[in-house]
């Protein structure tokens, strides 16, 4: 709630709280704010202060009056420049709403409270004993000056390629190390690929729902995404077979897909349709990029498009900061060896190389089974998290559009997840409303849960509160 400070009034501190959001897209162009009346009660202030706030809004060039309908957020590209006493505002940290300011919001926490829209485990759930002690390995005597004072292998370090390489063999991925690459995360393995297969207006299937980072990265490249619909047993084949039948030039040349553990459904790809899925590619002459960032999740006989496929028209990416350590920024890629110079030439030019102490540092991890063994006790810990997540949601009036699976549950709650957002932000909780995860973000009451954030008994009871006076 809203309190009376010597330092800012009750009009400013309201004026400023809208102000931030729509800064940071939590509010997107278009958007109604809510009625003098409502957004009264809902802070606990004056129709009076509501008016003032939303004229100062108004005169920032943040929102427009509409005769009789209300207030409404300006689109950014008619929104003139903030005024220099603005400044304060723009420095605070972003409230996460669009792909970047999610990023962002794994830095800035609304509050120190459990966040249910989070995409990382909590870091005392990656704690570990075996990192240190691997990195103390690595930088003992000579070979920290060795790694330190000279840039690695362009395509990675060699012992890490190796570890991945037999890695691999466990999910049925044959991949050599040679057809292997290391990258600074998953998403970067991503955005080697788009750079190298793609130009700027090409057209790229991708499933929807999906993750919100993936579409604004392509689209800030320039790409053209063509949403797929991403259902139990795979994406959907007619529409993709739409797609391809177009003329040329419109023809998509990549599909980007999560096969197992797909975020943010859960959903994991049946064989039959994986088999359907590579003669459609093999048909049309399309890559699959296959991102896989969930492995260390899944069972290791779970369906995988590069398993059946052999890496001969599919690419495998993949990356350790969601189950190890987020800051070490390891990620890797195989390919076919036909694609593998044209992507270590793009990822010379984007990072030269990657830093070879981590790297080291984690191929020790993976022989000595330590990666094994602590994403073995992860698995056990999310799964005891989903159950009591899983018995709160529905005890809160929720129900899953899809079998709670892997990190995230896909959560109906029967109001527009975009005003519950901005309620629940009120109460100090971010969630991840269901427009994130489309292209183009239209009105959803889905929304993204990770259960390993979720299980709090106070979120859900708050949760519950807040949708019944929004219903």
């Amino acid at each position: 709630m809203l309190t009376r400070t010597n330092a800012l009034s009750l009009t400013d501190q309201l004026s400023e709280r809208f102000a931030e959001r729509i800064r940071s897209r939590l509010l997107a162009p278009g958007a109604r704010l809510p009625s003098v009346r409502d957004c009264a009660r809902q802070h606990g202030v004056s129709p009076h202060t509501v008016v003032a706030a939303y004229d100062q809004l108004q005169a920032q060039g943040l929102v427009e009056a509409r005769r009789k309908r209300g207030f409404y957020v300006r689109d950014a590209a008619v929104r003139p420049a903030p005024p220099p006493n603005a400044a304060a505002m723009v420095a605070a940290p972003p409230i996460p709403a669009d792909a970047s300011s999610l990023i962002r919001g794994m830095f800035h926490r609304p509050s120190a409270k459990p966040q249910p829209g989070m995409g990382v485990f909590p870091p005392d759930w990656l704690d570990s004993t075996f990192m240190p002690a691997a990195l103390r390995r690595v930088t003992a005597g000579p070979v920290l000056q060795e790694l330190s004072l000279q840039y690695g292998e362009p395509a990675g370090d060699t012992a890490l390629r190796r570890s991945l390489s037999q890695k691999l063999l466990g999910i049925n991925v044959p991949a050599a190390p040679e057809q292997i690459m290391t990258t600074i995360g998953a998403t970067h393995a991503l955005d080697i690929v788009s750079r190298t297969l793609l130009r700027a207006g090409d057209p790229v299937m991708v499933e929807e729902p999906g993750w919100a980072i993936e579409f604004a990265r392509l689209e800030a490249l320039g790409m053209r995404i063509l949403p797929v619909p991403r259902r139990a047993d795979g994406p959907d084949l007619d529409v993709m077979a739409r797609y391809c039948s177009a003329g040329d030039g419109h023809r998509p040349k990549l599909f980007v897909s999560v096969s197992v553990l797909h975020n943010p459904t859960g959903y994991s790809l049946t064989p039959g349709s994986a088999h359907r899925l590579l003669q459609l590619a093999n048909q049309h002459d399309f890559h699959i990029v296959e991102d896989d960032t969930y492995s260390h999740l899944a069972p290791d006989h779970a369906t995988r498009l590069c398993a059946l496929d052999g890496l001969q028209r599919t690419i495998y990416v993949s990356g350790f900061a969601k189950i190890l350590a987020p800051n070490w920024r390891i990620g890797y890629l195989a390919a076919p060896p036909a694609l593998h110079a044209r992507l270590l030439e793009t990822k010379l030019l984007t990072t030269l190389t990657t830093p070879a102490i981590f790297e080291r540092a984690l191929a020790w991890c993976i022989d000595q089974g330590q990666l094994r063994r602590h994403s073995e006790r992860i698995r056990v810990r999310l799964d005891a998290a989903r159950q009591r997540t899983v018995k709160l949601a529905l005890a809160a009036g929720c129900s899953f559009v899809s079998e709670p699976a892997g990190l995230f549950g896909w959560v109906e709650t029967g109001v527009d997840t975009d005003a519950l957002t901005q309620r629940l932000l009120d109460e100090g909780y971010l969630i991840a409303p269901g427009s994130l995860f489309h292209a183009r973000r239209p009105p959803d009451t889905r929304m993204r849960v990770n259960f390993a954030t979720a299980q709090d008994a106070q979120f859900w009871k708050v949760y519950a509160r807040v949708r019944e006076e929004l219903r």
